[in-house]
């Protein structure tokens, strides 16, 4: 009978493990909602931003596009002043990750 529960155990253990997580400096047990920097780019001034994102449904399914290059597009942005990142998880079950870019 041991052996049955622990063969359970393990089987929930292996699927409990899968889920939705992002990049973050640190992250939360029951939630996450934090912002950080990614990297500076050549440009000096910042009038515009741009955000692109993905997103992580139970560790299971995840989609979207979260490149500079999406972030750039979605701006209208052409010379890259900052790139940061915002990461929001709540328990594990569903997470987004954005890149946000400022320039001009």
């Amino acid at each position: 009978m041991k052996l049955h529960q622990l063969a359970i155990a393990t089987v929930a253990a292996s699927l409990l493990g899968g889920c939705a997580v992002v990049a973050s400096p640190t992250t939360g047990a029951l939630y996450t909602k934090v912002q950080g920097p990614i990297t500076t780019g050549t440009g000096t001034t910042s009038a515009k931003s741009g955000q692109a994102c993905a997103t992580n449904i139970l560790g299971l399914i995840a989609t979207g596009d979260a490149s500079v290059d999406a972030a750039k597009k979605a701006g209208g942005i052409s010379t890259v002043a900052s790139v940061d990142h915002d990461s929001m998880s709540i328990l594990g079950l569903y997470a987004t990750f954005c890149t946000v870019v400022k320039g001009n």
